[in-house]
């Protein structure tokens, strides 16, 4: 599922990353790459959403979040 599918409060595993190279490198830099979780702390009709990744909030558009995709954590994670 793409990120801006998730539920709020929900914890992920980013399975894959699909947007522009330059923007691919900020994500990383910024500490979203694959197999990262990250919780889904807010979202907008838009397709905004605010994530929580390494401790640290991060605001995403819609065009970005559409190009990260996630599976749910398990329990255990």
């Amino acid at each position: 599922m793409k990120l801006h599918e998730g539920e709020i409060g929900k914890t992920y595993i980013v399975y894959s990353v699909m947007v522009k190279d330059a923007i691919t490198r900020r994500l990383e830099a910024l500490g979203v790459t694959e197999l990262t979780p990250i919780t889904l702390m807010n979202k907008k009709g838009s397709g905004t959403v605010i994530i929580k990744v390494r401790g640290t909030r991060l605001a995403l558009g819609r065009k970005i979040s559409e190009g990260i995709e996630i599976r749910e954590a398990a329990s255990h994670e």
